[in-house]
């Protein structure tokens, strides 16, 4: 039972996945957004080659809980998902996934480009680690 985790954002998509069992969550990549088609067509990709059971998209929250305009985005990008996407979608709270993402690149001393290409996966990960996390 696969899970995909997404980090959506205006110029990414981050994208992991878990292992069979659900345990642990990996990269997926990085797709650019160029449109709701473009990208549409490369997660319908992703979640064929996947097949997963459940989708967790990280939902942007203010530090004191609110809904912003990203969340209301968010919300549009899940409705879009669920045109591909027949499972579950959960909305998961994405609070500090980024910076947490960024601090492990880091560590990891990944700069410029590179960093660019892999800050959305890793938050992806991120994301989709916490939601592993609690369902333990």
């Amino acid at each position: 039972m696969r899970i995909l985790g997404i980090d959506y954002g205006d110029s990414r998509v981050g994208v992991a996945v878990s292992d069979p069992l659900g345990m642990t969550a990996q990269g997926v990549g990085t797709i650019k957004n160029k449109g709701t088609e473009r990208l549409s067509a490369e997660l319908s990709a992703i979640i064929e080659k996947y097949k997963p059971e459940k989708i967790v998209l990280g939902l942007p929250k203010n530090m004191d809980g609110t809904e912003g305009f990203r969340a209301e985005v968010t919300y549009s990008f899940r409705d879009e998902l669920a045109k591909i996407f027949d499972g579950e979608i959960i909305l998961w709270d994405e609070r500090l996934s980024t910076v947490s993402a960024s601090g492990i690149l880091n560590v990891t001393n990944t700069r410029g480009k590179d960093r660019k290409k892999v800050l959305d996966t890793v938050a992806a990960c991120i994301i989709l680690e916490n939601y592993l996390n609690f369902r333990k």
